[in-house]
């Protein structure tokens, strides 16, 4: 049998991190078997879905590389199926119709809250057939009552549910449409969804969705229910109020390798292993791997991770995701070295992508003004000398490399019988505008001979300029 999976969210937001984990876990169980992974949008909330949170979920999905086989499927296009079912169900005496107004259900449920009871739909209409004319009814599934439904879930074992404890669904509202938990027994049936990959808070809607099946004749999944992730305040993570969205990562400057690998570990392990490969995730995954226990988002471990992968990563890999962070910072990178070349000199000095775009601005355009601090430390009237020695050294170089470089700024230091400091010191505050960079010989390097002349003689003028007053 053909291992297809699914990850299937509800667009009334963008796409958290909890959601991106389950669809990498789907996705990996897909790959891992050599199966396939269906992308479906469950846009039935019509009032709550919006057009911007099915971009922001397809936005988030690419970004990170989780590939759909077939998809996105739409729930709202495929009423039409879900409704022959429900009147199939009708037809049996498998469904019926409600006419309880939802001001009288109300009235129930309080009564049954302040007996202490579970609020549920009593079955006023299961078995009624005074049907009224003219008035709104839903379709309501018939629950068994009696026995139980046991799910087989690859992390927790075996959940037994009594039918006693569970009512009689709508699964067709009065105005028509649809609802969640059958849409979701036909598609999962009609895309032969084999494995269901999904958040703990849907343990109560699978024992409701496995007697759906069985009353329409379908296969049963297997189920994995992954437990929540909790923030760094260590309070749940909601859609609603703290969870992150996977596209505020990429703005704030980390790499989509990153993100998987520490939403990987939230939950799943293997051995002590921290770092994994995309293919390594893909070939030692598994379901049964997955903890019951509810995992801690770490910021800090996010970081390390990011700062790892921009260090170890092909630059060029690194770039495709640098250029953006460039761009939003109105950085013009065709105006400069090689972008691969900057991340080579800076990887080791940054956290972030967009650390790295902020510090890497004088590679591709002039500094707007040197750091007053470091100015105020490195550019005096004593500086003056070292500064137009190492221009002309700099100027006479036959060959622009950074072992040439090297020797000159040396050279300079020797001549003048003064730390390398107080050469290069200078001289780097001269050329980036403020006190850090690279090693000089790796920074001027990337640069013009013609840039550098311009930025030393720009901080000559800023040291005449102290000395005047």
């Amino acid at each position: 049998m053909t291992t297809v999976t699914r990850f299937a969210p509800s667009p009334t937001g963008y796409l958290h991190v909890g959601g991106a984990r389950t669809a990498l876990y789907s996705w990996l169980y897909a790959k891992s078997k050599g199966g396939k992974f269906v992308l479906r949008i469950e846009d039935t909330d019509i009032e709550r879905s919006t057009q911007a949170a099915i971009d922001a979920i397809l936005e988030g999905m690419q970004w990170l590389g989780l590939d759909w086989d077939e998809g996105p499927f739409y729930q709202t296009q495929r009423f039409d199926r879900y409704n022959q079912f429900i009147d199939q169900l009708l037809a049996e005496g498998k469904a019926y119709k409600c006419f309880m107004p939802s001001a009288e259900l109300d009235a129930i449920r309080e009564e049954q809250m302040a007996k202490g009871e579970k609020p549920r739909y009593p079955g006023t209409w299961r078995e009624r057939t005074d049907h009224p004319q003219d008035k709104p009814f839903a379709i309501r599934f018939k629950t068994p009552q009696e026995g139980s439904v046991i799910i087989k879930d690859y992390i927790r074992g075996d959940i037994e549910i009594a039918n006693s404890e569970l009512d009689d669904l709508i699964i067709r509202r009065s105005d028509g449409a649809p609802t969640y938990n059958f849409c979701v027994v036909v598609d999962d049936w009609d895309m032969g969804i084999s494995h269901v990959v999904r958040g703990e808070d849907h343990i109560n809607n699978t024992p409701r969705q496995i007697n759906i099946l069985q009353a329409l004749g379908a296969p049963i999944p297997e189920y994995a229910h992954v437990s929540m992730i909790l923030g760094d305040d260590g309070k749940k993570l909601s859609k609603r109020t703290n969870a992150v969205g996977v596209m505020e990562f990429r703005d704030e400057g980390y790499l989509p390798q990153a993100l998987l690998n520490y939403l990987v570990r939230l939950g799943w392990s293997h051995g002590d292993q921290e770092i994994f490969s995309v293919e390594e995730m893909i070939e030692l995954f598994s379901l049964d791997a997955i903890g019951q226990s509810a995992s801690a988002f770490n910021t800090d471990k996010l970081i390390w991770l990011n700062q790892h992968y921009i260090k170890t990563l092909p630059a060029k890999e690194v770039a495709e995701h640098a250029r953006w962070h460039f761009a939003q910072q109105g950085i013009d990178i065709n105006q400069g070295p090689a972008l691969e070349d900057v991340i080579t000199v800076q990887a080791d000095r940054v956290k972030t992508l967009k650390e790295l775009a902020q510090i890497s601005g004088y590679f591709y355009q002039e500094y707007e003004a040197l750091d007053e601090k470091a100015a105020k430390k490195h550019l005096r009237p004593v500086a003056k000398e070292a500064l137009l020695l190492v221009q002309s050294k700099l100027s006479a170089l036959t060959q622009w490399n950074t072992e040439s470089i090297h020797n000159a700024i040396n050279q300079t230091a020797e001549e003048l019988d003064v730390g390398m400091g107080k050469v290069g010191m200078p001289l780097r505050v001269a050329v980036t505008g403020a006190g850090n960079s690279p090693a000089l010989d790796l920074t001027l390097n990337l640069l013009k001979p013609a840039q550098i002349e311009q930025r030393i003689n720009k901080a000559l003028e800023y040291i005449a300029n102290r000395e005047n007053t």
